[in-house]
């Protein structure tokens, strides 16, 4: 199972992409599930749902499923949040897991940079960017780093094949 991780400043378009890239990676044969991180608190339920109430009742754990999908709500409660390895762990096999988020963790990401934004480029200074995915003109060898790819923002297809091939390039190597 591969990691990759889709970072960049918010704004940056990274859910769009992501959102866009994942029918592009199914047809190329890949399965792919997506961690998203949040940093602030979230809900996926509703108040008067008997799922809330179950939880809002002290359950440690709540599995909600139907014949389209199950999930499982954990509470933390006073737990040290889980680090991204041990979330990892929960997952089912797949080929490829993008991460949203967790820019400071160690993985392999592309760096998601419109200079619209009127914010920095981090790949000079993490060196586990192995691309920019971008909608400017950027020359990466002007930043100290020539030879890290540069891809267009606009298209999903470039993008999604570069994931393709890295993803490809060593099948059998743990995350």
């Amino acid at each position: 199972m591969k990691v990759l991780g889709i970072t960049g400043w918010s704004g940056s378009g990274k859910t769009t992409l992501i959102v866009a890239l994942l029918p592009r990676l199914r047809a190329r044969g890949l399965r792919v599930s997506t961690f998203k991180h949040a940093h602030h608190g979230f809900d996926i339920d509703r108040s008067g749902k008997d799922s809330y109430n179950h939880r809002e009742a002290g359950a440690e754990e709540v599995l909600i499923c139907s014949d389209q999908r199950w999930v499982l709500m954990h509470e933390l409660r006073d737990e040290p949040v889980p680090s991204l390895d041990e979330l990892l762990q929960r997952l089912q096999p797949v080929d490829l897991v993008l991460l949203e988020g967790w820019k400071n963790e160690p993985w392999p990401k592309l760096e998601v940079w419109r200079p619209a934004n009127g914010k920095p480029l981090r790949f000079p200074e993490d060196d586990s960017i192995i691309a920019v995915v971008t909608d400017s003109a950027l020359r990466p060898e002007l930043h100290g780093r020539s030879g890290l790819p540069v891809l267009p923002l606009n298209d999903a297809d470039a993008v999604s094949e570069f994931i393709a091939g890295w993803v490809r390039r060593d099948e059998h190597a743990p995350f």
